[in-house]
């Protein structure tokens, strides 16, 4: 089955504009099979996903955090729970605004102390082709960072698997996916136009 998906969302439960249920209407419009609700641990309401079990959709809703991470400065880490497995994604590294040499050294020093699986190659859905390198040793994975609605849709994966949470986040985990970007999807629809003129 064909899924498309993000993994790192905002709402109101933290620094989002948008309520859960606004959230998940936007992306469901958007044509998402799944996302993941990632707010940030300092700002969190608790029980603020408990209302998502009760929500009445399709999509697949991972809810998971967005951890603050001391390492020679603060850097966040997102913890995505499935229904048994647990993903680690190091997010937009690119913020950290460093020498790709000591980006390098933050992202491997958090990965000796948190099972990390994937880094973000993504800074609010931008893509950031720095760090696609094969020098970072972990998936590279593109996501919104959404908080509001513009920012829904700007970075997503795409993934052939059956609709199951864990075995998503697996395919996560192994790079059985593909990262989308709507910044090339408007390319390849102005490079279609122009050859059909």
């Amino acid at each position: 089955m064909h899924l498309k998906g993000a993994l790192h969302v905002h709402t109101t439960c933290s620094d989002g504009e948008l309520k859960i249920e606004e959230v998940v209407k936007v992306y469901t419009d958007l044509g998402f099979d799944f996302i993941a609700l990632t707010d940030h641990d300092f700002l969190m309401r608790p029980g603020c996903y408990d209302r998502v079990n009760r929500l009445r959709t399709d999509l697949i809703i991972f809810t998971g955090i967005e951890m603050t991470v001391f390492e020679k400065g603060y850097v966040h880490v997102n913890k995505i729970r499935g229904d048994e497995d647990v993903l680690h994604i190091f997010n937009h590294p690119s913020e950290m605004d460093l020498p790709m040499d000591k980006a390098m050294a933050r992202i491997n020093a958090v990965g000796g102390r948190l099972p990390l699986d994937a880094v973000e190659i993504t800074s609010k859905g931008f893509r950031t082709p720095e760090f696609e390198i094969p020098e970072i040793p972990y998936v590279k994975v593109a996501t919104d960072d959404s908080h509001t609605r513009i920012g829904c849709g700007r970075a997503w994966i795409e993934m052939d698997c059956l609709r199951d949470k864990d075995k998503i986040i697996r395919a996560v985990r192994h790079g059985d996916f593909w990262n989308c970007f709507a910044e090339n999807h408007h390319v390849n629809h102005f490079n279609v136009r122009l050859q059909g003129a």
